[in-house]
């Protein structure tokens, strides 16, 4: 742990801003999925099926290659971390896109009909009146799946993404300690998924409350 703290430190940082990114894109992607899984237009609604569906019934490696290898094969190659992070959000969103529909569709239907009675139009609804209280109603899952995206982002060192398991891989090849290498892993994973876990848990208390 002293001798290759550097390399410790460097995934580290790796895997808290691909997962950071990671979050927020899925986030972004997963809210306009569930809101094209609930519209009227068919069009829209077709895509948000087709999006989710595929996506969350492959496996993430293979998300992550697609994003590795497409662009590669198209001429403008991506590197392990971008592809990889690209990669995680993708993936994260079909799952996210799923638990915030479950949420709009909690929402009383005359929540939609008084706000569109008062003069706003469908997005203006959806932003400001619907998706607040779904995304309440849901916080508990949302948590869960961040904290999933947290761990799954450990596929990153298949790309050589630059992660705490791509700096692992090197440390114990070099040192021939494994367990040793892995055991400090899992306290770095734990030192993020942790207080996130805790917060989840005090924001759903917190929004309980009001």
């Amino acid at each position: 742990m002293t001798d290759y703290f550097g390399l410790y430190m460097k995934g580290f940082l790796g895997t808290t801003l691909s997962s950071t990114l990671a979050l927020a894109g899925s986030f972004l992607i997963g809210a306009l999925i569930a809101v094209f899984r609930i519209t009227t237009v068919r069009g829209l609604r077709w895509f948000g099926t087709g999006y989710v569906e595929f996506v969350r019934n492959i496996p993430l490696l293979l998300v992550v290659y697609a994003f590795y290898y497409g662009p590669s094969a198209l001429g403008f190659p991506l590197d392990g971390f971008t592809a990889g992070t690209i990669g995680l959000a993708v993936y994260t969103s079909a799952f996210i896109a799923e638990a915030i529909r479950a949420g709009i569709m909690a929402v009383p239907k005359g929540q939609m009909e008084a706000a569109r009675s008062s003069g706003l139009n469908y997005i203006q609804t959806m932003q400001h009146v619907i998706l607040p209280q779904a995304i309440k109603l849901v916080i508990p899952p949302l948590g869960n799946q961040f904290i999933n995206l947290i761990k799954n982002s450990s596929v990153l060192t298949i790309v050589a993404g630059l992660d705490l398991m791509y700096f692992a891989d090197s440390i114990s090849t070099e040192t021939y300690r494994t367990f040793d290498t892995y055991i400090f892993v899992a306290l770095f994973y734990l030192v993020l998924t942790l207080p996130l876990s805790y917060g989840v848990r005090v924001w759903e208390r917190r929004l309980q409350r009001n």
